[in-house]
């Protein structure tokens, strides 16, 4: 089992910048890929992007793409997500996953093996 522990939500302005990173323990880190995933208010959780276990492959819905980037430290067991020009609609919890695999795939279709708690980014107009 992995566990999981997100940090660097918070409260920014429209336009502005956050990272979000997630601490893994359990098992070897580059043996999983890692995704980001968010939930809105009476949204369903969606997923926001993905990472390889190698850290070479990434995969990327399509709202935030060319502002949101995702990279994983195997050194560190540690996966981030930069998000960079920052809207409202982005306002959500914002949930770190550990997959199944080593490829992005089964997160890429919902299969998560583990759940961070989940961290509140607010974006205000």
């Amino acid at each position: 089992q992995v566990q999981l522990a997100e940090s660097g939500g918070g409260l920014v302005q429209a336009g502005g910048s956050l990272r979000l990173s997630c601490a893994a323990s359990g098992r070897t880190f580059s043996d999983y890929a890692m995704g980001w995933f968010r939930q809105a208010p009476g949204k369903e959780r969606e997923i926001v992007a993905a990472v390889s276990g190698s850290g070479r492959t990434t995969y990327y819905a399509d709202f935030p793409k060319g502002r949101f980037t995702i990279s994983r430290d195997n050194a560190k067991n540690t996966v981030y997500l930069q998000m960079n020009s920052l809207k409202p609609e982005d306002t959500a919890i914002y949930y770190c996953a550990a997959g199944t695999t080593t490829t992005t795939y089964n997160l890429r279709v919902g299969v998560v093996g583990s759940w961070g708690q989940g961290t509140q980014v607010t974006v205000s107009s």
